[in-house]
């Protein structure tokens, strides 16, 4: 049983570099494999409502990417759960552990609640923002049934960092490969209408979603309610007494990071703009070749992930040594991955952009000819990602959050937008451009986040209180 105090520092453990790379791979699989299942989720309502029309296709693309935006912002609160109590668990003070979690739940449940008006009053903005009134009509109607999913959602998120605080990332991986059963069963049955349930059409896909996220909420709670060793953390217990510190610092940590993600996510929504400028083949090519690195960059995105627990964790029993070799050892992976994934991309752009092609048509080939370099692009593009990515999850470890939020803005606007709206068109490089000028804004924050992340850790090897690091994300 965990009894250390608060401020207690407990012994280092096997600091190996076998050890590292080995925790560091079992806990990065899981969160690998949850992203992909995650991702395969969305695929498979898309593609199923698609088979209904191009309205239908068009609304649910629709509602779920609002449904996504405001997800995504929600869950950065969830994703500073990850260290605050990766670094309590790592000083044996179960107590934070606990506070830090219980005021998770409380501050998504309040962002749902301050969230929901956007939700319920999706028709008249998406109205407003120039969409067809049949599109808005049933994108609005989809997410009247599906923006209650976003309390169950979030928390999941919450109690999944919980279980990656305490490296139990494996049973996030089943319940989500749980939910993309249940979610192709139930859109299977309530879009289609099969074995005499109603054919709901696109209704069914939103009652399908919310359906998988109360299944994933409440098999994660019954798995922690189920473990001795969980339930001894008592998370649910007395949930409405509050801890006002712990309360402030999910929102201080959390919105930075929200975000952090915000601003990447909407880059490569503008960026999908930018394409469509140009040209319908273009358009094309690059929703292909981005599919790929949306898939590929799940690896980076779990081993992120596993980074913030292996770091947090190190630094909260004050061990530096593992900080250290915690981060080299998921940087190493992730270019290990990376370069596996870039030569793929390399040696079979055509055959990997042939899977999303009819090449009967007539315009196939004309996709084809421009998606085979942008794919080719994607394997670097994968790699200066994966990094940025790894070392964001490095430094939110250290519960450092506001300085690498501004660096990544910097490198994703200022420099990325900038080069790939300068390399399109007043250069004249097109679409290819527009890639490139993306690739040197990801290689612009992998740099700088990597060099935030190494600059802290030399100040904390030369400052043993880490002192510095307090001053400094203050």
């Amino acid at each position: 049983m965990l009894t250390a105090n608060k401020d207690q520092v407990l012994p280092q453990t096997d600091n190996s570099w076998g050890n590292h790379y080995r925790a560091s791979f079992y806990l990065g699989v899981p969160f690998i494999g949850a992203q992909l299942a995650q991702l395969a989720i969305n695929t498979t309502d898309v593609l199923m409502v698609g088979k209904l029309g191009a309205t239908q296709l068009a609304a649910i693309i629709l509602a779920t990417q609002t449904f996504f935006m405001i997800f995504i912002f929600g869950s950065g609160f969830a994703n500073a759960v990850v260290p605050m109590a990766a670094q309590a668990q790592g000083r044996g003070d179960r107590i934070s552990v606990r506070r830090s979690v219980r005021m998770g739940m409380w501050v998504v449940l309040l962002y749902g609640v301050l969230t929901a008006p956007i939700l319920w009053m999706a028709e008249p903005i998406l109205l407003f923002a120039g969409q067809k009134p049949e599109v808005a009509a049933l994108a609005g109607e989809y997410l009247r049934i599906a923006q209650w999913a976003i309390f169950p959602s979030l928390i999941f998120m919450v109690l999944r960092a919980f279980l990656s605080g305490l490296e139990r990332a494996g049973v996030i991986l089943y319940v989500t490969l749980a939910t993309l059963v249940l979610n192709a069963v139930l859109c299977y049955l309530l879009i289609y209408g099969h074995f005499g349930f109603p054919a709901l059409g696109i209704f069914g896909a939103a009652i399908a979603a919310l359906g998988v996220a109360l299944l994933g909420a409440i098999l994660t709670i019954a798995y922690i309610r189920g473990r001795p060793e969980l339930n001894q953390y008592e998370l649910f217990a007395r949930f409405w007494r509050p801890d006002w510190p712990a309360f402030r610092e999910v929102i201080h940590l959390g919105i930075p990071i929200s975000l952090t993600i915000l601003a990447e996510v909407s880059l490569f929504t503008v960026a999908s703009l930018l394409m469509g400028t140009i040209g319908t083949i273009e358009l094309a090519a690059h929703g292909i070749a981005l599919q790929f690195a949306s898939i590929a960059f799940m690896i980076p995105l779990g081993l992120a992930q596993a980074g913030t627990v292996r770091v947090g964790f190190a630094y909260g029993r004050g061990d530096m040594l593992g900080v250290r070799r915690a981060a080299i050892a998921v940087l190493v992976l992730g270019c290990g991955f990376a370069a596996v994934g870039s030569t793929i991309f390399a040696l079979f752009p055509r055959h990997l952009a042939a899977l999303y092609l009819d090449t009967s048509r007539p315009d196939a080939a004309e996709v084809l000819a421009f998606a085979g370099p942008l794919i080719v692009i994607a394997g670097a593009f994968q790699l200066v990602d994966g990094l940025q990515a790894i070392a964001a999850g490095m430094l939110r470890g250290l519960k450092d959050t506001k300085i690498p939020m501004i660096l990544a803005m910097i490198s994703y606007w200022p420099i990325g937008f900038f080069c790939a709206w300068t390399f399109a068109f007043p250069l004249n490089f097109g679409g290819i451009g527009v890639w490139f000028g993306f690739v040197l804004g990801l290689a612009a924050a992998a740099l700088l986040l990597n060099w935030r992340f190494f600059r802290l850790l030399r100040s904390m090897h030369a400052m043993p209180n880490a002192q510095l690091l307090k001053s400094e994300t203050a």
